[in-house]
């Protein structure tokens, strides 16, 4: 089942995508693809909706981020060993989490807005994973049990505010519009494997990523399962499981970040794309 949540900024109605590829809207099934909504009790109870007798939500509608209510949005950092390598650092010995600040959310193709006074502005194609029911202490056996869902991320990073500036990744990680997240989220039972998915981002009709989930160094299981041992996750957390290589900060012989007017397409193998436009900060 695909999920999502449509309609104007702070507005946003929870959706599916039907056989046909039409937006239905779930207004009237659910309050919001959130929380509660995403546990896996729910999530039965909504594949056993009939789509075909909900509203079509008709015209060009603005996708929200495709879950609402997000309490903590954590990262996993160099989780692809070609990725560490081209960044010129070593494949960590356990994953590194960091944490993008919940402000950064934006939909799918929304406006990517470059900070003023930014210069190295980075594109991260991810696939994005949101948690359906309490976990804490989980088995990596059990921990995919867990997953409610995947979905694409844009986990867009001011590179010098990250790696230049003193201080933690995050700073450099949650500027406005820096997490664009959807088009939809597909939920666990029809991802069978997700470590044989393709995974790619162009910039103006480049492609400069191009990956499989499979070459992640630690996989989605590990990751619930080791963030499970240090704290509890919730319904409704999200965890993006890092990049693979082709980000601007490993082009050569130079780096080439984002600027101004340019357009990111991206995508996942079952998940969707997403579409952004780069404006400054006014």
């Amino acid at each position: 089942m695909k999920l999502l949540r449509f309609g104007a900024l702070g507005q946003e109605k929870p959706g599916a995508v039907d056989a046909q590829g039409n937006i239905r809207d779930l207004s009237s099934v659910i309050p919001d693809v959130a929380g509660a909504a995403l546990h896996p009790d729910s999530l039965k109870t909504l594949q056993g909706v009939d789509l075909e007798t909900l509203p079509i939500v008709a015209g060009d509608v603005r996708l929200g981020a495709c879950v609402g209510g997000i309490g903590k949005f954590i990262c996993i950092g160099l989780n692809y060993s070609d990725h560490a390598a081209e960044s010129g650092m070593e494949v960590p010995p356990e994953p590194v989490i960091f944490a993008k600040f919940t402000s950064a959310v934006c939909g799918p193709n929304d406006n990517v807005i470059i900070p003023k006074g930014s210069t190295k502005t980075d594109w991260e194609v991810e696939l994005g994973v949101v948690i359906g029911k309490e976990t804490k202490n989980v088995s990596e056996e059990d921990a995919l049990d867990h997953v409610a869902g995947y979905f694409v991320v844009n986990d867009l990073s001011e590179r010098e505010y990250q790696l230049e500036r003193s201080g933690q990744w995050v700073k450099g990680k949650s500027c406005d519009t820096f997490g664009p997240i959807g088009p939809w989220m597909v939920t666990r039972d029809e991802v069978p494997d997700p470590q044989n998915l393709d995974i790619w981002l162009e910039v103006d009709g480049h492609r400069y990523q191009n990956g499989n989930t499979k070459t992640m160094v630690y996989s989605v299981a590990h990751i619930v399962s080791y963030l499970s041992k240090f704290f509890s996750l919730q319904p409704g957390d999200v965890i993006s499981t890092g990049t693979p290589p082709g980000v601007g900060l490993g082009q050569k012989p130079e780096p080439v970040y984002l600027k101004s007017g340019q357009k990111m397409r991206l995508g996942i193998t079952g998940l969707g794309e997403q579409q952004q436009l780069t404006v400054d900060e006014k």
